[in-house]
């Protein structure tokens, strides 16, 4: 079989999930929808025409998201997940002789974004404590005629962020597109969105997955200038997303309020928990303004084990995963489901694991 001869060094993102009890693993919401949305999603579902291409359900989410953010439809792209659109702007902007500069550690897709765009992925380094030093990072950028740079706001998986000012630093100083995954900003509640507006190299990525619990649908949606999006728009293939999943996210979006008492209680636990996880001996705990915690123990994979055994799932690093040796992710769930997260990390740190 003659493959590109690229495809033999790709790496690639390991989706295999085990079936636990309790699985905070993959930030994702361990709610479903509220249920007066569900039941509104439920009654649309049952009025769509399956045997017409979706540009109605597209086209409708597309002015919802343009009127929310004031801004003309022809400035916002929908895909699968921001993942998607992700994706397509490696695409727009890689190819052979391009160079697409990222933080590490960060998402890890962004390295093989790279790669199957064919272009030059420059990880830039976050320090010791996982901040980027923005003034080296746009020093970087310049120095190597970038053609995209990348900033995952809040960053996954440290959960940091950037101020807005930050991010506007960055915007004006480089010449080069610029893209904000913006898909735990809800979370963080500051986002950069309004900035698409005076920096033409700007482009927003945000998602359906975390905050409103849709990964199951994948969607997503970016918003840039209209002569970025008009590009970018050649990457995607007619019709790349179905009717169910738009159907859906426009029903969610339209009711995305019910959503914001869930954000809170998300946001009140991740606070709760780091508060508690601080008190553990040996155990450091980095500040998060996502829906995950990130810590760092001696013991790592010895607890994601134990805690495996309990039919709970968190995310181990490999060691080899820049500046995460030792770091463990855990998703924030439910109070009940927190507690008891919390009570077997305590006592296996007490038992002298």
């Amino acid at each position: 079989m003659n493959y590109r001869n690229e495809l033999n060094d790709m790496p690639s993102y390991d989706g295999v999930e085990k079936t636990y009890r309790i699985k905070v693993n993959a930030n994702e919401s361990t709610l479903g929808l509220p249920p007066l949305v569900e039941e509104r999603v439920l009654n649309r579902l049952g009025l769509l025409a399956f045997n017409r291409y979706p540009n109605e359900e597209y086209y409708s989410l597309v002015e919802q998201i343009a009127r929310n953010f004031s801004v003309d439809t022809s400035q916002v792209l929908l895909g699968s997940g921001s993942s998607e659109i992700i994706e397509k702007v490696f695409h727009a902007f890689g190819g052979a002789g391009h160079t697409v500069v990222y933080p590490q550690p960060s998402f890890s897709m962004y390295k093989i974004y790279a790669k199957a765009a064919e272009a030059d992925g420059l990880p830039f380094d976050l320090d010791a404590r996982f901040n980027l030093n923005v003034d080296e990072f746009i020093k970087t950028i310049r120095e190597v005629n970038a053609s995209l740079a990348v900033v995952c706001n809040p960053n996954n998986p440290t959960g940091n962020a950037l101020t807005p000012a930050q991010v506007e630093q960055i915007a004006a100083s480089i010449d080069c597109a610029f893209l904000l995954d913006e898909a735990y900003v809800e979370f963080y509640g500051r986002s950069a969105v309004n900035l698409v507006k005076r920096y033409p190299n700007l482009i927003v990525a945000r998602t359906f997955s975390k905050a409103y619990g849709m990964a199951g649908t994948r969607v997503g949606y970016m918003i840039a200038q209209p002569s970025v999006t008009r590009m970018i728009n050649k990457c995607f293939m007619p019709y790349h997303m179905n009717v169910l999943t738009l159907a859906a996210a426009d029903v969610v979006y339209q009711m995305r309020n019910e959503f914001v008492p869930r954000i809170q209680m998300i946001i009140a636990e991740r606070n709760r928990m780091s508060e508690r996880l601080k008190t553990l001996p040996d155990v450091e705990v980095f500040p998060s303004e996502a829906n995950f915690i990130l810590i760092r123990l001696d013991a790592a994979q010895e607890l994601k084990d134990y805690l495996e055994t309990l039919g709970i799932g968190i995310r181990y690093f490999s060691p080899s995963a820049f500046g995460l040796k030792n770091c463990l992710r855990i998703s924030i769930g439910t109070r009940t489901e927190n507690d008891e997260v919390f009570s077997a990390i305590e006592s296996f740190m007490e038992a002298g694991q």
